[in-house]
């Protein structure tokens, strides 16, 4: 493991009460933290733009998910991806409408995330003035909800057009949209290009992983503490090291699933460990911890990273992307003749300092020549997972450049 650096550290918020955090629809998309949501404000561009972060994950495998909110040049906001509208959230956005203007624009950039989407209805409701405008093609998996039924308010929802200048925000915005046919419903994502601070948004289609945990998950470090451990009965103490040990394991799970370091133990090894478990580590997995790290993991994590570039999550190049390749980069070739300083995704790291070359460099991968940037060893159970869905028919062959 490497030495922890200092991060930057978002804006000093003041003293909440955990009613604050509470998030009442977390039964629709049951992912941990649950119905109790922390929120972190952090300015990006000094009275232009905030990003707002909470979490979500599944057995304590947890990252950031990320909303930004950028001011209008005549006055108001834009919020890009909702994230869930918990009371501190609200208080937080009122502040910038307080000093900004009011929320003019609530942008659903993605027509598939349900982890996304389920978040936009109830805050559009608490901006009764916002107009919505969503990616084409909204469908739900793994039930396809009508956004009705998710809260979006009717009289004010808009599928997004192809052409950029026809939306009210144009003076302010170009977007692109990638939209591609899965057979059972589409991956759909719109980029949003701010002209004025020269900053792009997006959605999943590229990351960054931070080599230490983010501010937000640091608010909880027991997911962190937990991804630490080498034996279901150790007990680890709450150090910068083993935090960032967990969120080295965590990043690894949450884009490979099953990475190449990681050896599953065996059911009656796994009952041993966890009768040799302290209370505390019964919290997860009522004790069990079927998992076994091999010598040398970091490498893994160390190639995922690659010093902070861009890249695209591991299951999108392998499920998704690979699908219509030469869709996708004629969308990266056009977001890439925008001239961005920065990248704000909705995970993992953000801002990220990237050029537009570094953007399409992302998704050279689909590309005819190319050479691969991530141990292939890794992608092993994902190929199996698109395999399986290849044969049932659940997703087309992948495509040709």
């Amino acid at each position: 493991m490497k030495r922890v650096k200092n991060q930057t550290e978002p804006e000093v918020q003041s003293e909440t009460h955990p009613d604050d955090w509470s998030w009442r629809f977390w039964q629709v998309v049951p992912l941990y933290p649950y119905g109790k949501r922390r929120t972190l404000r952090k300015e990006v561009v000094k009275d232009t733009i905030w990003t707002f972060d909470q979490i979500q994950g599944i057995f304590y495998v947890v990252v950031p998910i990320r909303m930004t909110v950028i001011k209008l040049e005549a006055g108001g906001l834009l919020v890009y991806a909702p994230i869930a509208p918990t009371p501190e959230c609200i208080r937080l956005v009122k502040e910038l409408v307080a000093e900004h203007g009011d929320v003019k624009y609530v942008i659903l950039p993605t027509s598939s995330g349900l982890e996304h989407k389920v978040f936009v209805g109830p805050f559009a409701r608490q901006f009764p003035n916002a107009q919505i405008f969503v990616a084409p093609h909204q469908w739900s998996f793994p039930i396809d909800l009508p956004l009705s039924w998710l809260g979006f308010p009717a009289k004010r929802t808009q599928t997004l057009l192809e052409d950029s200048n026809k939306a009210p925000f144009c003076h302010d915005f170009d977007y692109a949209i990638l939209d591609i046919n899965l057979g059972a419903g589409s991956f759909g994502e719109v980029a949003f290009f701010h002209r004025r601070s020269q900053t792009l948004l997006v959605t999943d289609s590229v990351l960054s992983v931070p080599e230490d945990p983010p501010a937000i998950v640091q608010l909880d470090t027991y997911p962190l503490l937990f991804h630490a451990k080498d034996h279901a009965s150790d007990v680890i103490e709450d150090t910068p090291l083993n935090r960032q040990k967990g969120w080295w394991r965590s990043a690894l799970f949450a884009f490979y699933f099953s990475p190449s370091a990681l050896e599953t133990l065996g059911l009656g090894h796994v009952l041993r460990d966890a009768l040799k478990a302290s209370d505390r580590s019964k919290k997860a997995y009522f004790g069990l911890f079927p998992f076994k790290w091999r010598e040398n993991w970091q490498r893994s994590f160390e190639a995922l990273r690659g010093n902070g570039r861009l890249f695209v999550a591991p299951i999108l190049q392998t499920i998704i992307l690979n699908r219509s390749p030469e869709q996708t980069l004629a969308w990266a070739d056009q977001v890439a003749k925008w001239d961005f300083v920065r990248v704000i995704p909705c995970h993992l790291d953000a801002p990220i300092a990237a050029t537009p070359q570094q953007f399409r460099q992302a998704f050279s991968f689909l590309e005819e020549a190319a050479i691969a940037t991530l141990p292939q060893e890794d992608f092993a159970l994902l190929w199996q997972i698109e395999a399986r869905l290849n044969r049932s028919g659940v997703t087309p062959p992948r495509g040709k450049v």
